[in-house]
């Protein structure tokens, strides 16, 4: 049987199916319609900010194979980003810095676990750099006792840093990032070597709309594979 619809490989309007596999008569590729359909089921989990553990239980999938899924949707995600950035990079931008702590870390040394990135925003398309991480120099500064300073001072630069946030609430920097700080509490911790896959992740979200999402996220990984 043939079937007119586009392939999700090349975009070539024509499919053969046999057997319940699919194979592309201009690039060959074949595949199951059962994979594609997991895949893009996911896909639009993934975009609808739905947890792995989440949608594992929801649609009775091994959690490792869901997590596995959205650890490579995150990776797409990332590369998307950075070729769209290369369209843009020579508009006029904007930018801030930002320091985000996850809310379970009260602690006094906390500010040590927070995580700083610079925000762009490219006439409306938000692109993010992370810095580097200030964990690496917690020792330094217990050997140095000048931990205490430190800390007050950054205090001081959040509460300075609050106030700019509040008086610039139609930043659309500002709103990225209480967009990805209200997003974000869907995972429950995150891993800090993991932490630029998922800033990644919403600035994706951010700059599409859910259906340019999740066709530039169909495109992007059966090309991949």
């Amino acid at each position: 049987m043939t079937w007119l619809v586009e392939c999700i490989y090349c975009g070539h309007f024509l499919y053969h199916l046999n057997d319940g596999r699919i194979k592309c008569s201009l690039c060959h590729k074949k595949n199951s319609k059962e994979k594609i359909n997991k895949t893009i089921t996911l896909i639009y989990a993934f975009i609808n900010n739905e947890s792995a553990l989440y949608v594992s239980k929801r649609l009775n999938i091994s959690y490792i194979s869901t997590s596995k899924y959205y650890k490579t949707f995150r990776e797409l995600c990332a590369k998307i980003s950075e070729d769209e950035y290369e369209k843009v990079r020579g508009l006029k931008c904007e930018y801030e810095e930002y320091f985000y702590l996850e809310s379970s870390k009260k602690q006094k040394d906390a500010v040590f676990d927070a995580y700083n990135f610079l925000t762009f925003d490219y006439e409306n398309h938000i692109y993010t750099i992370m810095m580097p991480s200030l964990r690496k120099y917690k020792h330094q500064f217990l050997e140095d006792n000048v931990e205490d300073a430190y800390i007050d001072e950054f205090s001081k630069f959040k509460r300075d840093a609050k106030l700019i946030k509040v008086s610039n609430y139609f930043n659309n920097i500002v709103q990225f990032w209480e967009y990805f700080e209200k997003s974000i509490l869907i995972y429950k911790g995150i891993n800090a070597q993991s932490f630029a896959y998922f800033l990644k992740e919403f600035e994706f979200k951010y700059n599409h709309t859910k259906d340019e999402a999740i066709e530039l996220l169909i495109k992007s990984y059966f090309k991949s594979t």
